[in-house]
């Protein structure tokens, strides 16, 4: 064939895929939504993802404000917000009829609506470039009551995605919610990728809420919530595995990277690289503190298991506490009826090059609990700028266990510690890790208490600290270099 015959194939080629494309594209408009910000779209939308899921393709809004009440993704059908487009969540809670699903959790009689919702749905994706609002602020999400559970009932989730199989969520803002911004339960083949958001509207405004979920990757986050950050659960019978976590930039009232509180199954094969945790740009909290409450927090608390996570290259700027690590045993079922479960266990935890700043006199923390040890926690080439101002007083102090109580840095108070605090532990690595004091502390710089084996090998303390001070109870197999 000459070249002029295979140019002219290849056009035609790709004209026809062209078209295939545009003949997958369904405007909503076209299914009769308006997209003035006032009619409910709901109706519109959703036949056009019915139709869509016949042989795939994308439903497409464009060009206004679409208010809706829920929307259920079906297989093979892309969601896009299009630059310029809203998608917003009606502020009528019958908007939001309670959804099922094939399995338990914990939550699973009280957190039952969401603006977007599927289940048991594959290859589906959210994107565009345009923004999706909960209006989650609206005081018809407004929970006046504290007893539990009647305080989480009609607040619906942003995105609520559960037993699905190759999910796709970019290039995308998300905002205001009335619950967790995005809930990925038993899910396997998820991406989140270069999305921003915003969720300061509501109680338990989570970021992103992992639980249950196999080959995850969440790449290029940029989000500020009130809540917990980038958050792995496990309520349900899944372990969560198999995840990475790269290039994000988090801000949180509460804990900007966190494993738990829920540990059912618990986590498994988990890298988290290259991101930053800095302070919120919302200074009003409704939980947590301005500057947050920790950077990293790792706890297994109800049964479970940890193991195989790695953390390097992780700035973490401002939060009360920059990594607190907690083997607890609070010992929650995961849905009535369901067994007890025993303590949980926690071990191949590696963190290095971690450069963070403290801004309380509480310190990082290691602890498991009386005959339940977190094992194998190695910190390497990491350097902690403590605020200090702890007191003799405070070094005294004893450290109470409470080994039931729902798992926060600040739980044990200023801790003995100015640095870092380790309890109930086995085979500790610290290597070249540099603790540097801002304020004045009349604690040792680190505290070994119930710990049996543990290498300390380049330890320095630098600003107001009078060298490297490592108090030491009740510990065995201690080598320091």
């Amino acid at each position: 064939m000459g070249f002029f015959k295979r140019t002219a194939v290849c056009l035609l080629a790709g004209a026809a895929a062209v078209a295939g494309a545009y003949a997958a594209d369904y405007d909503v408009r076209d299914f009769g939504a308006r997209g003035d910000g006032i009619s409910l779209d709901t109706k519109a939308i959703q036949a056009a993802v019915d139709r869509c899921t016949r042989g795939g393709g994308r439903v497409v809004l464009s060009g206004g404000d679409f208010l809706s009440g829920t929307i259920r993704l079906k297989d093979n059908v892309t969601l896009v917000v299009e630059r310029g487009a809203r998608l917003l969540g009606s502020t009528d809670v019958a908007d939001y009829p309670h959804q099922r699903l094939d399995f338990r959790f914990y939550g699973d009689t009280w957190v039952y609506q969401s603006l977007i919702f599927a289940h048991n749905a594959k290859n589906i994706g959210i994107e565009g470039g345009g923004v999706i609002d909960g209006q989650g602020g609206s005081p018809a999400f407004a929970k006046t009551t504290t007893k539990k559970p009647d305080r989480y009932r009609d607040r619906p989730y942003l995105l609520w995605i559960a037993g699905c199989e190759d999910v796709r969520v970019r290039d995308v803002r998300l905002q205001n919610s009335a619950m967790w911004m995005q809930s990925y339960i038993r899910c396997d083949r998820l991406r989140i990728e270069n999305i921003t958001v915003f969720n300061h509207s509501n109680k338990n405004n989570d970021m992103i809420d992992i639980d249950g979920c196999r080959d995850v990757v969440i790449r290029g986050v940029i989000g500020d919530t009130d809540d917990d950050g980038i958050t792995f659960k496990s309520t349900c019978d899944r372990v969560s595995e198999n995840i990475t976590v790269s290039d994000c930039i988090l801000s949180s009232h509460c804990n900007a990277l966190k494993f738990g509180t829920e540990t059912t199954a618990g986590f498994r094969n988990v890298t988290i690289a290259n991101c930053v945790i800095r302070e919120s740009a919302c200074k009003n909290t409704i939980y947590g503190f301005p500057e947050g409450t920790a950077g990293l927090a790792l706890e297994v608390v109800d049964g479970g298991v940890m193991e195989n996570v790695t953390i390097s290259n992780v700035v973490i700027d401002g939060p009360r506490v920059p990594l607190f690590i907690r083997l607890g045993n609070r010992a929650r079922k995961h849905y009535d009826g369901a067994p007890e479960p025993g303590v949980g266990s926690m071990r191949g935890v590696r963190i290095s090059n971690l450069v963070a700043r403290s801004s309380s006199p509480v310190s990082c923390s290691v602890t498991g609990v009386p005959g339940a040890y977190v094992e194998g926690i190695t910190l390497s080439g990491c350097r902690f700028v403590c605020a200090g101002g702890g007191s003799a007083a405070d070094a005294a102090a004893p450290v109470e266990e409470h080994e039931t109580m729902y798992p926060e840095s600040t739980m044990f108070g200023n801790l003995p510690s100015w640095g870092l605090y380790v309890r109930h532990a086995k085979n500790i690595g610290l290597r070249d890790v540099v603790f540097e004091l801002k304020g004045g502390d009349a604690r040792p710089t680190v505290v070994l208490d119930d710990v049996h084996g543990a290498v300390l090998d380049g330890l320095r303390a630098e600003g107001r600290a009078q060298g490297v001070e490592v108090a030491e109870k009740d510990c065995s197999g201690i080598e320091e270099k």
